[in-house]
């Protein structure tokens, strides 16, 4: 079966590393806050200016002053700290992120992504996300495999308006774990239940399957 949208953020959050700063993007992103791993210890940033970001709120928690860049309401962890959009920035161009998580309506053979424009809706721009795959050394787009007319939405060429060119290394879907390598995608973890042949059928890119392609474990 396809994954959650949870689930997708619980398999983004084992690729997080002790003492990572980490940017997460609006939508499927926001949910790896709720997934650290116990043995390890990482920052969330969040560009409207919070590091040290943490899950959800429950309600005795709830306060709207403290939200990250999709308005959405956040924890702040111990030691947190908050400072103006500027600075949020400055540290994202200048390479101090180590790991990017965006969500994503397109993503290509080249490495393209294609994350902000919506068709036929007024939409406001790209946001901050141009700047995080133009600077994050490592980026992970979190997606649906298919859009709901089941068209693929992993291509061989994008035919959105591009967020950021040959930057997207490592995608996960509801359907499947996939590394770019060289300007092809290859499948390395399936969602548990879900098949190789189906996997196949839903993508539009070329995929390399090299030997059984194991399950994703939780």
């Amino acid at each position: 079966m396809a994954l959650s949208r949870d689930q997708i953020a619980q398999r983004i959050a084992q690729e997080l590393k002790d003492g990572y700063y980490v940017n997460l993007g609006i939508g499927i992103p926001t949910l790896v806050a709720n997934h650290i791993p116990t043995d390890i210890e990482v920052l969330f940033q969040s560009e409207n200016g919070l590091l040290g970001m943490g899950p959800f709120p429950t309600e005795a928690e709830l306060d709207p002053d403290l939200i990250n860049a999709g308005k959405q309401t956040v924890t702040a962890v111990t030691g947190a700290c908050f400072f103006s959009s500027a600075e949020s920035f400055a540290m994202i161009r200048g390479g101090h992120v180590d790991l990017t998580v965006l969500g994503a309506f397109e993503v290509d053979e080249a490495g393209n992504i294609a994350s902000w424009m919506v068709p036929g809706k007024l939409v406001k721009g790209m946001g901050g996300a141009m700047d995080l795959v133009a600077s994050a050394e490592n980026i992970i787009v979190a997606m649906a495999h298919a859009n709901k007319a089941g068209e693929s939405k992993i291509l061989k060429r994008c035919t959105l308006p591009l967020t950021g060119v040959h930057c997207v290394k490592t995608v996960v879907t509801d359907l499947a774990v996939l590394e770019l390598r060289q300007g092809r995608f290859h499948l390395l973890e399936r969602a548990p239940g879900v098949s190789v042949e189906e996997i196949v059928r839903l993508t539009e890119a070329e995929l390399v399957i090299d030997g059984d392609i194991p399950e994703m474990v939780f």
